[in-house]
């Protein structure tokens, strides 16, 4: 794409979208120009439809993956090219929210055990023991580490902003173990192989996946998983909801009540209207006795 790439890119920094979200939508332009071999320029409508009929026909994508297609489109044509016009009509998919499997806290230490490096351990631990999603993980800087106060400071989370979260003294003790092995060079907690980058999130999501395999664990296991368990768990233990949205750094509080639908312990603790009810349906064990002698009777 060339310039009309970074121009994009320009437009998507302008509206103080993520550094994730911008590559995000510039793959999936490059997908689109990349499907007709020509400039977005030389193209409208039209290509546009049957380039979304080719997701979901073809490419089988679930209704998640076609709406962020959908807008990333939407913005290249709305905002790069100035042409709303050619995309106005694109909407979005109804996306069917599925209940996360969650690990137990069993597990996550069998998943950490079946871990090799002592950084990966803490990667893991970082995720599962705060809260934290990956990309926060792996963006973490050494000073945000507060061992004073016993926090984490997460910067530029979802939606670029910032927020506190726990910092528990097993995943402290872990991560000065992991410092004084590694002595990390340069401001990043975990660095990627490079001076000056961070870690891959590719690279945590290949680690679980080998040690889900050596723990022999049933359960799917991705790094979002560890954020399911460390909410779930903190819920069953009695954490409030408003308490766990702030830790979660989530907008809504309805993303956080997820989490009561998939923890089986709320469910337990829950009592059923059922049970308070104060005369049993149907017949006693007396008047059915005396019913069933009633009809011997007569078919005698």
């Amino acid at each position: 794409m060339g310039k009309l790439r970074d121009k994009m890119d320009e437009d998507l920094r302008l509206r103080g979208l993520s550094l994730n979200t911008r590559k995000t939508y510039l793959r999936c332009a490059r997908a689109f120009v990349k499907h007709y071999r020509k400039s977005p320029t030389e193209m409208g409508k039209a290509e546009v439809r049957d380039f979304l009929l080719h997701l979901v026909d073809e490419r089988k994508l679930t209704a998640a993956s076609y709406n962020v297609y959908g807008a990333a489109i939407r913005f290249l044509y709305s905002h790069t090219l100035g042409r709303p016009e050619e995309v106005a009509w694109v909407g979005q998919m109804r996306v069917t929210r599925r209940l996360p499997a969650i690990l137990s806290p069993e597990e996550v230490e069998r998943l950490l055990g079946a871990l090799k490096s002592l950084k990966m351990q803490a990667i893991v631990l970082t995720a599962y023991g705060a809260g934290l999603r990956v990309s926060e993980v792996v963006h973490l800087e050494v000073t945000d580490i507060d061992s004073q106060r016993m926090v984490i400071h997460v910067r530029h989370g979802k939606g670029n902003r910032d927020r506190y979260t726990m910092l528990p003294q097993r995943l402290l003790e872990l991560l000065r173990a992991y410092f004084q092995q590694k002595r990390p060079p340069g401001p990043q907690l975990f660095p990627g192989r490079r001076p000056g980058t961070v870690l891959q999130r590719a690279t945590v999501s290949k680690a679980l996946k080998k040690a889900r395999e050596v723990a022999k664990l049933g359960k799917r296991v991705t790094p979002h998983s560890l954020r399911h368990a460390f909410a779930t768990h903190l819920l069953e233990a009695g954490t409030d909801l408003r308490t766990l949205q702030v830790l979660l750094g989530h907008a809504s509080i309805t993303s956080t009540a997820l989490y009561a639908q998939v923890s089986p312990a709320m469910i337990r603790k829950t009592k059923s209207p059922a049970d308070r009810l104060r005369k049993a349906v149907g017949p006693g064990p007396k008047r059915a006795r005396a019913r069933d002698r009633a009809r011997l009777r007569r078919a005698g």
